[in-house]
């Protein structure tokens, strides 16, 4: 009897233990590798829902013409922790309400940043108390054709829609509209909609290798993204921190990606630049600024992106494949952007909530001394000016400001020293506050007011906008009549 009950006891046992790895197995085959890309990367996609103001013209033949808001849905991919999102530019053109929403529901207003009209890439930004999740980068270098991918995106508003297929075709120029054109896209057939603009385009290790931009219309599964290796060439340039912070490094350097390995490497240092000063020489490849591992030149520049002038940093370079670590200091050494340099930045345009510099004078036309320019200053609108001490430059830097279109950053300004009782000027500032831009532009020195108040371009002009500062209060616009 007691032999029989543990054999029917034993066998029970198995019975249970093969149902049991039976239903195991079940559930772990539906963790497909898909399935863990997705949980792998869906908290660095961001929905981006935008609002801005259009004419309404149907009435108004007789009648001024009526306002109506416009709504506007893209997707955006975190590329740095402190808030830093890229996107389509064409997601939050001439929008006036950026609005970002987390996948854990999170909302934060966003603002631009920096724009590239023609690779049709943006940066946004938003303040988070927590740090983002930064999005895990592949590499497009070694892509292959029928490559199972998928995109996530806010498609139609659907948040976080996944859509799966494959890559369809490599090396697609593609013809938008007499304004808009790309070149070198990937063709995929994973669906992408309108709202999945700015979103990721993912392999199955969860690593983005594409970044969706456009779709044929009237035609099905045939969409088209950005590959990544050349949108994170154009990032870095948005990130530039000669372009935001006015902190050239003095680096040219390359992107050195394959399916192996992913590195940047020095080409050129700027003689008395802050990389030559550090001790960086071409041939050197950068692994690490202030402990953030660099894969490619938006990762350097967003390693320097908001530090502190005068803040000493690790640099970890490999020389002749020995490691050997050095110190940065930012903001130090020349400022003069290298040809090259200057040249990756010319399409990048620092958006109107980072107040725009004046672009560089023109070498050829006439010279002014710096005493004729704040001449002109004094006469055209009762001004003189002098130069911001390194302590006060900082600290306009260190500042950010309200603004009709979000949060507004100064590069630097002029101290007013002495204003023309009869000017115009003498109406709103005194001696002492600090004069931060003209017409929209910053005033960073003589070179920037020559640019500003040439006679070229005042001569038809009125008035001037003014923004200045005053110290322990906002900075104040007004508009200042011009004096012939």
């Amino acid at each position: 009897m007691s032999e029989l009950f543990l054999k029917g006891a034993l066998m029970a046992v198995a019975v249970l233990t093969s149902t049991l790895s039976s239903f195991v197995v079940a559930e772990s085959s539906r963790e497909t590798p898909l399935v863990r890309a997705v949980q792998q990367a869906r908290n660095s996609v961001v929905n981006i829902h935008t609002e801005k103001t259009a004419a309404d013209d149907k009435e108004s033949r007789f009648f001024s013409p009526k306002s109506r808001k416009v709504t506007g849905m893209g997707t955006g991919i975190v590329v740095d922790e402190r808030g830093y999102i890229v996107t389509n530019y064409h997601v939050i053109q001439d929008v006036d309400v950026i609005t970002v929403t987390m996948h854990n529901g999170l909302t934060f207003d966003g603002h631009c940043i920096s724009y590239d009209r023609k690779h049709d890439l943006a940066i946004i930004r938003v303040n988070s108390r927590d740090p983002l999740t930064v999005m895990a980068m592949g590499t497009s270098s070694d892509l292959m054709l029928a490559e199972t991918v998928f995109a996530v995106g806010n498609a139609f508003g659907y948040e976080d829609t996944i859509t799966e297929g494959i890559i369809s075709a490599l090396h697609r120029d593609v013809e938008v509209d007499e304004t808009q054109s790309y070149e070198n896209l990937i063709q995929t057939s994973a669906s992408i909609n309108p709202g999945n603009s700015g979103g990721p385009l993912f392999n199955l290790n969860g690593e983005v290798i594409g970044i969706n931009v456009a779709i044929r219309s009237g035609a099905q599964r045939i969409g088209f993204a950005i590959p990544i290796d050349d949108a994170r060439r154009t990032i870095a340039r948005l990130l530039s921190v000669e372009r935001l912070n006015g902190q050239p490094h003095g680096l040219e350097a390359s992107d050195v990606k394959s399916a192996q390995e992913k590195k940047l490497v020095v080409d050129r240092v700027s003689a008395g630049s802050a990389a030559e000063l550090c001790g960086i020489q071409a041939g050197d490849v950068i692994r690490s600024v202030r402990g953030l591992a660099i894969a490619d030149g938006t990762d350097f520049e967003r390693s320097l992106l908001d530090m502190p002038r005068g803040k000493v940093l690790d640099v970890l370079v490999v020389r002749n494949g020995q490691e050997q670590t050095l110190q940065f200091t930012v903001g130090v050494g020349k400022t003069t952007m290298t040809p090259a340099i200057s040249a990756s930045l010319s399409e990048v345009v620092v958006a109107s909530n980072v107040a725009p510099k004046v672009p560089a004078a023109d070498p050829n036309g006439p010279r002014s001394t710096d005493q004729d320019i704040l001449d002109r200053v004094w006469d055209l609108l009762g001004m003189r000016l002098e130069s911001l001490t390194d302590t006060e430059r900082t600290d306009v830097r260190s500042k950010t400001f309200q603004s009709p279109k979000g949060m507004v950053r100064y590069n630097g300004g002029l101290r007013i020293v002495s204003v023309r009782p009869d000017s115009a000027a003498a109406k709103f500032v005194k001696e002492g506050d600090v004069l931060l831009g003209l017409d929209g532009l910053e005033t960073l020195g003589p070179s920037s007011l020559s640019y500003i108040l040439a006679e070229n371009r005042v001569s038809r002009m009125a008035a001037i906008k003014c923004q200045f500062y005053r110290l322990g209060s906002h900075p104040t616009e007004c508009n200042l009549q011009l004096t012939r």
